[in-house]
């Protein structure tokens, strides 16, 4: 099974995180930030992973070093799972419309991280949530999980609906490029012969 199970503890956050990218799309999160429990929660149903997340953060100062952390803890979830990357698609695209946005994706699980960072979100909070660590999360995740993603907005639209088409369209195109092709299920899809 692709699976992993990461504990990590700094003096901001203290993060339990289980991921199978295998699973149904169930998901369980406690983010302390309620709006970060939404995202995670389609990123969980609209990849089909099952994922847990239970955090304890510093948010009496602000969600900035929870939700960087979670997306650090989530990619190095994802690196861990995915092994050697033997036999996976390694490569993801999608374009998702989320009402008036309209939002494109794409990655590579190349083992090089990069993110390509293209969202106009028009205003500086959804509720109590700085719109800006949007950004922050999708940095934090394609470091560890060591992969190259490129979110970028085609069309306008409200603030949550914009970062809610970033992390449906992401876990999409994640979750194709993480499908085993079972004509090529012994190989590692690179001519390098790792990833």
């Amino acid at each position: 099974m692709r699976t992993s199970g990461i504990d990590r503890n700094t003096a901001e956050t203290k993060i339990k995180l289980s991921l199978n990218l295998d699973g149904t799309g169930k998901s369980t999160i406690n983010s302390g930030c309620g709006f970060l429990d939404h995202m995670l929660t389609l990123f969980a149903k609209h990849g089909r992973f099952d994922l847990a997340v239970e955090c304890l953060g510093d948010t009496n100062v602000d969600y900035h070093h929870t939700v960087e952390d979670i997306g650090i803890v989530l990619g190095t979830a994802f690196k861990e799972a995915l092994g050697d990357k033997k036999g996976i698609e390694r490569y993801g695209d999608i374009i998702l419309p989320m009402d008036e946005a309209l939002i494109v994706t794409a990655v590579d699980l190349s083992g090089r991280a990069y993110l390509g960072y293209d969202l106009d979100i028009p205003t500086e909070k959804v509720g109590d949530f700085d719109t800006e660590l949007v950004k922050e999360f999708w940095l934090g995740f394609v470091r560890t999980a060591e992969c190259t993603l490129h979110i970028k907005q085609l069309a306008g639209g409200n603030s949550h609906h914009i970062i809610e088409g970033a992390f449906k369209s992401a876990a999409r195109s994640v979750s194709k490029a993480v499908a085993i092709n079972l004509d090529f299920a012994d190989e590692i899809p690179s001519t390098k012969g790792v990833l």
